[in-house]
């Protein structure tokens, strides 16, 4: 399979070279999901890691009446998984499930803690990557303080506009803390102007 799009991503977040992108993803292999496929259950240990090549991705909790709430979508090309649960192989938190048909490329724990003391540029990757992600988990902490509903939206409009194409209402609705209602108010509101 051509691994182009993961290599890609490693050259667009880390000056790298491609060699040792190479060797890193050498132990990658791919497989699809349908629209609705679960990635990692709740509960369950993450022994896999993956790279979302295609599609759409999320991860939800059950509130205390057991219903669903996202807390993020992934889109493609990212890194996918619960990693508190890879790394320190405990329990996920979360359920991670396609939205849409997705292709992924996965990798174990074993190559991946192989990479860490065998490749330094993957040890200077991965830093970068848990930094990109705690800056994005970080930002979306203080928007859900300190943001109206209406502004998260234009905020998401902006950044990705084609998840209004690919993802349910009710999804994006959960993501910005909002009923579906509210969300229909906000979009109603958006068409008047």
């Amino acid at each position: 399979m051509n691994k182009s799009s993961i290599n890609h991503y490693f050259h667009s977040l880390f000056d790298i070279k491609e060699e040792v992108v190479g060797k890193i993803t050498e132990t990658f292999s791919s497989f699809g999901l349908k629209a609705n496929e679960v990635v990692l259950h709740k509960d369950e240990v993450s022994t896999r890691t993956f790279f979302l090549e295609k599609g759409y991705v999320r991860s939800f909790i059950l509130n205390e009446d057991n219903e669903e709430i996202t807390t993020n979508i992934y889109v493609a090309p990212c890194f996918v998984n619960d990693f508190l649960s890879f790394f320190r192989q405990q329990p996920a938190k979360e359920t991670y499930q396609t939205i849409t048909a997705c292709s992924f490329w996965e990798t174990g724990l074993e190559n991946v803690q192989h990479n860490f003391h065998n490749i330094p540029e993957f040890r200077e990757f991965s830093r970068l990557l848990f930094v990109l992600n705690y800056h994005s988990i970080h930002d979306r902490l203080i928007e859900m303080a300190s943001q109206k509903a209406s502004t998260r939206y234009f905020n998401l409009m902006k950044k990705h506009p084609e998840i209004f194409q690919h993802v349910p209402l009710k999804i994006i609705a959960s993501y910005l803390g909002i009923k579906d209602s509210s969300l229909s108010r906000i979009r109603r509101d958006i068409n008047k102007m």
